[in-house]
């Protein structure tokens, strides 16, 4: 692995930690792109993954009854499990370059929910296949893009979730997920050690990132730098499009 891009993922993984830390979400959809714009998208999601439950770990125990929310939402969690899986043996058989494309396509959906209120009533007339259909074909998002912030959005909103149900769930859901997308990278063998030791240190940056991140979190405007880092997220939506399909 070429030491410019692992200087470069760390400095990527740096600041997504550190706006997440700061403003409570964001990693993801910061991180996943910017590595994209590297590399393909099933080695941006395997270094995303190690990283990506470390920021899980942290957010679900600063939030705490990490037991209670599991009981809450358990059979919920199961289905992403399993849906992300089938999204990541998809990901494994063909790692095409329009799942770069549908990243894209998910993080200009969370951007247009702020401008547009998309409503999603059925959610609250059907709880039942809602959550079946969040668990299966969220869980697939995920496992392709490692993105699915909103449809969680729209969901959760549907069914009235407090704020720290709605963060509880979204961490839990990724938590779990990212640990099934390893088992099946271990199963296919694209989860190499050389590929442990560099998310291991990833996961270290990540540490330090969150750990900033929450300091300056009483100093800023967080509605403020929300409106900053959507107009960033735009730009790298835009950029990966661009770079998706005319390279």
């Amino acid at each position: 692995m070429e030491m410019n891009f692992i200087l470069l993922l760390a400095i990527i993984v740096l600041w997504a930690s550190v706006v997440h830390g700061a403003i409570g979400f964001g990693f993801g959809m910061i991180s996943t792109p910017l590595v994209a714009l590297m590399a393909d998208i099933q080695t941006t999601i395997i270094f995303m993954l190690l990283p990506t439950m470390a920021v899980n770990i942290l957010s679900i125990v600063s939030e705490g009854n990490f037991f209670e929310a599991l009981k809450k939402f358990w059979f919920i969690i199961l289905l992403m499990v399993l849906g992300s899986a089938l999204g990541t043996v998809l990901l494994v058989y063909s790692n095409s370059e329009f799942f770069k494309l549908l990243l894209a396509a998910i993080i200009f959906l969370y951007l247009l929910q702020g401008f547009v209120k998309i409503e999603a009533t059925f959610v609250s007339k059907y709880p039942k296949s809602s959550t079946y259909g969040l668990g299966v074909f969220g869980g697939i998002i995920s496992g392709l893009t490692n993105v699915v912030a909103p449809l969680m959005i729209m969901y959760t909103l549907e069914m009235k979730y407090s704020r720290k149900d709605t963060i509880q769930l979204s961490n839990l859901c990724f938590l779990f997920t990212k640990i099934g997308q390893i088992a099946v990278f271990v199963f296919y063998g694209t989860f190499t050690l050389d590929t442990l030791g560099i998310s291991i240190f990833t996961v270290l940056v990540v540490c330090i990132g969150m750990f900033f991140g929450i300091k300056i979190k009483k100093r800023i405007d967080v509605k403020y730098y929300t409106k900053i880092l959507k107009g960033l997220l735009f730009i790298i939506a835009s950029f990966l499009v661009i770079n998706t399909v005319f390279n």
